[in-house]
């Protein structure tokens, strides 16, 4: 049976109008470079955001340059924190009736991010929501050594709860790199939803055990899970 359930924030239960990743352009083209909201996200999306930094400009700039990527992220975290400020953060469409849904089930709902702690807590404030409330837990990249796509995130988080079996598990997020996080858990289910970075066809290239297109189209799966 599954115990726990792991899911991305932006693009899976957070919906920011992708400001995040317009963000991130924006900082990477300021510092001289004309890469396109998709390049951002193709190589990005899902990834602890220093990393996705080096990735957008080692794969379209040629550019191993851990100096001017440093640089680049110091800006992108000064402008994001004014965007948040700014922006009206809502939870994807029914998170929180699938929260809900989970908890009625016995399964733990945990968040995962590539964000730091700082701006992951801010989200879950705005939103309204708390660790014991609608989730039963948050792990960002700034708690752990190695991030997407290793499992260290998803560990941590089984660890909390004494979640030794990650068939007792399932990941749910909106790019590659999270089916692969999950998988490299070894999570009884790895699933691409398609309401954020990644097109149907990005997710379908390494292989989710399943794609959905809403968050209430996951009871079923867990309704008929049985290991």
């Amino acid at each position: 049976m599954i115990k726990l359930a792991v899911f991305d924030m932006a693009g899976t239960t957070v919906n920011e109008d992708n400001v995040v990743y317009k963000t991130l352009q924006k900082a990477i083209n300021e510092a001289g470079f004309d890469f396109t909201l998709d390049q951002v996200l193709a190589e990005g999306a899902g990834k602890e955001k220093l990393q996705a930094i080096k990735s957008v400009l080692s794969v379209y700039g040629r550019i191993e340059d851990d100096v001017l990527a440093n640089t680049i992220f110091q800006n992108f975290i000064q402008q994001l924190e004014t965007a948040y400020n700014n922006l009206n953060i809502l939870p994807q469409d029914n998170a929180e009736e699938l929260f809900y849904e989970l908890k009625k089930r016995g399964i733990l709902v945990v968040l995962n991010t590539g964000y730091n702690a700082q701006t992951a807590n801010s989200l879950i404030t705005k939103l309204g929501w708390t660790i014991g409330a609608q989730i039963d837990g948050l792990v960002t990249a700034s708690d752990v050594k190695k991030n997407r796509p290793e499992p260290d995130m998803i560990l941590l988080a089984m660890e909390k709860f004494h979640i030794t079996n990650p068939l007792e598990v399932f990941k749910v997020g909106d790019s590659t790199i999270d089916i692969e996080e999950g998988r490299n858990a070894g999570c009884r289910y790895n699933i691409g939803i398609t309401t954020g970075a990644h097109t149907m066809e990005q997710l379908s290239s390494v292989h989710p055990d399943f794609i959905i297109h809403n968050l209430l189209e996951l009871l079923p799966i867990i309704d008929h899970t049985s290991i």
